[in-house]
C-alpha cells in the first residue's frame, strides 16, 4: 500500500525554474566490463540535474546493456550532503549516503537496450557533486563517465510564465471580461450562498489580472470557479502549483479553497483548506483530514500567511493513497501521506486503500461554519511533471 510520493522520500519535480539561482548539468555513466550477475555487460546511466541553492531534482535514465530483466534496482551513493525528498517512476530510499531506486510494476521489465527513467527532487546545504558509482541489479555501470561543463543558468522567466507540458497552465491574462469565461466557469458545486467570483485587475501575482473569490461564511455557502480542462490522465503523480493570497487567518471551523473532483469518490473532491487555524486535506467521502485534527497534528502543519502571496504546491499519487504538499517550497510535515501510518498525521488518511483519481480543479471558498475571505489565484498549473514556483 505505500505510496509512490514517500516510499519515496519527499518533494518532487523535474525541469523546475524554482530559485535565482538555477543551473543544470549531466552525468553519463559508462558501460561496465566483466560484471558477474544481473545486466551481465553493463549498464548506462543518463543523471541530468537541475540545482538552485538549497535544492535540486535530477532525471534519471538507466539503460540495460544485459540480459532482460523482469525487474531493477539501480543504487548509488551522494559525496555530498543531498537528501532525496520525494520522486516519480520509482521507489526511491535513502539510507545515510546510499540510494535505492526500484522499479513499479509497470515499468519492471527491462529488455536488452532497454531503458527506463525516473525523477527525483531533494535538498542540499553546502555540497552537491553528481553520483559516479552506479549499479543495477548489483552490478556496477561503471564509473569512468565524464561530467559535461555545467550549463549556465538560464534566465528565470516571469512567475507563471513557463508552465512546461502542464495540461492546465493560466495566468488569467486571458479573461477580457469582469466575470469568469471561456476556460474557466463559476460553479457552486453543492449549493450556492452569497459568494463572489471575479477577475480582478488591481492584484495580481504577475501580469495584471488574477482570479478573485470574496468568500462567505455560513453552511454550504459555496463559490468555484472551475477549470474546463480535463485532468482525467494526468498521472501517474498529479503535479499542482498554485499562488494564493488571502486576508483573513483560516479559522478553526473547516473551510476549503480548493477542490478536486475524484472519481474514486464517485465524483466527491478531495480539498484543500483549512481548520484550527491551519491547513489541511480533506476527502470528502469520508471526512477524513490530513493531518488528523489532534493538538499534535494540528501542529505539524502550517497557517496559510495573509496579506501576501504565497506558492503552494502539491502532488497526488493516482496508484496509491498517497499525496505530499509545499507552502512556498517548505515541505509540510503534516501534509504528507507515505503510505506507512503515522500517528497525529495520516493514520484516519490512509484508512481508505483506493487511490485518488482527481478529474478537474475548482479555485473558490466553501464555508461550514464561520469564517469570511476574500482570496486571489494566479499563475495555476497541473501536470505530469513537478512545477515549480
Amino acid at each position: 500500500m505505500r505510496s509512490l510520493l514517500a516510499r519515496l522520500p519527499r518533494r518532487p519535480w523535474a525541469a523546475v525554474l524554482t530559485a535565482a539561482v538555477l543551473s543544470a548539468s549531466a552525468l553519463t555513466v559508462l558501460p561496465a566490463s566483466g560484471a558477474e550477475t544481473g545486466a551481465e555487460t553493463g549498464c548506462r546511466v543518463d543523471y541530468t540535474v537541475n540545482k538552485w541553492a538549497d535544492g535540486y531534482t535530477a532525471q534519471v535514465k538507466v539503460t540495460n546493456l544485459g540480459p532482460t530483466l523482469d525487474s531493477w534496482r539501480l543504487t548509488w551513493t551522494y559525496t555530498g550532503d543531498q537528501r532525496v525528498t520525494s520522486a516519480w517512476n520509482a521507489t526511491v530510499t535513502q539510507t545515510g549516503a546510499s540510494v535505492v531506486a526500484d522499479s513499479l510494476g509497470w515499468n519492471g521489465t527491462l529488455p536488452t537496450g532497454g531503458a527506463a527513467e525516473f525523477g527525483l527532487q531533494g535538498t542540499w546545504r553546502s555540497a552537491d557533486p553528481a553520483p559516479s558509482d552506479f549499479a543495477l541489479n548489483g552490478v556496477s555501470c561503471g564509473g569512468d563517465g565524464t561530467t559535461p561543463p555545467t550549463t549556465p543558468p538560464p534566465t528565470t522567466p516571469p512567475p507563471g510564465a513557463d508552465c512546461g507540458d502542464a495540461a492546465l497552465c493560466s495566468d488569467f491574462e486571458d479573461q477580457t471580461g469582469s466575470t469568469p469565461s471561456g476556460a474557466w466557469r463559476f460553479t457552486a458545486p453543492d449549493c450556492q450562498g452569497t459568494g463572489t467570483a471575479a477577475v480582478d485587475t488591481a492584484v495580481a501575482h504577475s501580469g495584471s489580472r488574477s482570479l478573485r473569490i470574496d468568500g462567505r461564511a455560513g453552511y454550504c455557502n459555496h463559490a468555484f470557479v472551475a477549470s474546463t480542462a480535463d485532468l482525467s490522465s494526468v498521472g501517474p503523480v498529479m503535479h499542482v502549483r498554485m499562488w494564493v493570497r488571502h486576508t483573513t487567518a483560516l479559522p478553526s471551523a473547516h473551510v476549503t479553497f480548493v477542490s478536486l473532483p475524484d472519481s474514486s469518490q464517485s465524483g466527491r473532491s478531495l480539498r484543500v483548506g483549512g481548520q484550527n487555524g491551519a491547513l489541511q486535506w480533506n476527502r470528502e467521502s469520508d471526512d477524513a483530514t490530513l493531518p488528523e485534527q489532534s493538538p499534535a497534528g494540528v501542529a505539524l502543519s502550517r497557517p496559510l500567511p495573509t496579506g501576501s502571496w504565497q506558492c503552494l504546491r502539491f502532488a497526488i499519487d493516482t496508484t496509491a493513497p498517497g499525496l505530499d504538499t509545499w507552502l512556498d517550497d517548505e515541505q509540510i510535515p503534516g501534509l504528507h501521506a507515505d503510505g506507512v501510518p503515522t500517528q497525529d498525521v495520516d493514520r484516519q488518511w490512509l484508512a481508505r486503500t483506493t487511490p485518488p483519481r482527481p478529474t478537474a480543479l475548482r479555485l473558490g471558498w466553501e464555508s461550514y461554519g464561520t469564517g469570511d475571505d476574500t482570496l486571489w489565484f494566479d499563475d495555476v498549473a497541473v501536470g505530469s511533471a513537478p512545477i515549480g514556483c
